[in-house]
């Protein structure tokens, strides 16, 4: 169970690591030229759900739980109980490596040969503004729009739900190691304490770091302007200048933080409750924590999207939910699970880190959909600070 909790921010961790330690921003998707626009209308096939019981699933890995002796994994049920057979596969390590996977394919409107994958909000909602992602139907995934948690309804990118469901969803707060340094309770205090000057890290995810320097700004950072930006960059900035900043980190912080070579940092959630190190201390900072979701998509030209809508509709079922959040510890999407808990393992009923309280919910913000100008400008402006 550790290494499935690990395993999918691992892997995200690197990717991003290689993107902005490298500074390359020629490897960002280049969404908006023409050619490579859709209309999901017009690129769409014969859906063969019906008549062919199969499902290509594309998904992080260790995100999902197995079979192991006389447990039966919710994929297996979800065969027992549909007829459907389904071809999982774990090979969405990064979401630039997997874009690279079937950018020509969708890009000129052929098929990936996927019927679904699951991508970060960032981007599922790149690949649904250029056309790339099938609509669902509303009355084919019910449970969707009658269980998903209120925080993570209607965002900017896909207000409605129309073509994306959360399969998991995670924080980004702060840590800190209760063993080497008194409370760390806001991001403002991670970046200024002065006892904590050169003993903290921050992430190499842009949203994430930018995100909760806005919220320590005053901004929103679901709605903000270039003056917002320019304010949270240059703040950045000084923390890095003066020599706040260890490092911007990549896979390692947790080792560092449990070593005493950091002693509060930026983190995510789920690595915090997989250590499994009664020291390390989770934090929603004062100002705030950012939420993410990975998310499942139906691309253009998927030839079972009925089977597709069917599984979404399975996985968003609370029992099914509960059996699968007790697995993987990431924030369960779905209202009812947190009640089912208590039949698969009532240890787990009132833990925050996979069912957060109403009041915890209320402090989760969300990065803004941006347009292509925007990804290049910004990512290039993250990456002269944390690369300088």
């Amino acid at each position: 169970m550790v290494n499935a909790r690990l395993s999918r921010r691992a892997a995200l961790r690197g990717g991003a690591g290689v993107l902005l330690g490298g500074a390359s921003l020629g490897v960002l998707p280049l969404f908006g030229t023409p050619d490579r626009k859709q209309d999901p209308a017009s690129c769409r096939t014969r859906d063969l759900s019906s008549s062919d019981k199969r499902l290509v699933v594309s998904n992080w890995p260790g995100y999902i739980d197995e079979d192991d002796g006389d447990y039966t994994s919710t994929l297996t049920e979800f065969e027992k109980k549909t007829g459907i057979k389904v071809s999982y596969t774990a090979d969405v390590n990064d979401n630039l490596e997997f874009f690279a996977k079937v950018v020509n394919q969708l890009g000129s409107c052929q098929s990936s040969k996927r019927d679904m994958f699951v991508l970060t909000d960032w981007m599922a909602a790149r690949m649904i503004q250029v056309g790339w992602i099938q609509p669902l139907d509303k009355a084919k995934v019910p449970n969707v729009h009658a269980n998903l948690i209120d925080s993570l309804q209607h965002v900017g990118w896909d207000p409605d739900r129309t073509y994306s469901a959360p399969w998991q969803s995670g924080l980004t707060g702060i840590a800190y190691n209760k063993s080497k340094v008194k409370e760390v309770r806001s991001f403002e205090e991670l970046l200024t304490r002065s006892d904590l000057r050169g003993r903290i890290s921050l992430l190499t995810e842009m949203r994430d770091t930018m995100g909760l320097i806005m919220l320590t700004e005053g901004a929103d950072p679901a709605n903000f302007d270039q003056d917002d930006w320019d304010n949270a960059i240059d703040r950045l900035r000084k923390a890095r200048n003066d020599g706040q900043v260890r490092a911007f980190t990549g896979n390692d912080y947790i080792q560092d933080l449990s070593a005493g070579n950091i002693l509060a940092c930026e983190a995510w959630s789920g690595d915090v409750a997989a250590a499994e190190d009664e020291n390390l201390v989770f934090v929603s900072p004062e100002e705030g924590q950012m939420i993410w979701s990975d998310n499942m998509l139906v691309p253009n030209l998927a030839s079972h999207q009925g089977n597709a809508e069917e599984w979404i509709n399975y996985y968003y079922e609370p029992e099914v939910a509960a059996k699968l959040a007790a697995y993987v510890w990431y924030i369960c999407p779905v209202k009812g699970a947190q009640e089912a808990m208590e039949k698969v393992d009532p240890s787990l009923v009132d833990n925050q880190l996979i069912f957060p309280s109403a009041e915890s919910l209320k402090t989760m913000h969300s990065f803004m959909a941006l347009e292509e100008f925007q990804i290049r400008a910004y990512e290039g402006d993250f990456a002269d600070v944390i690369g300088g």
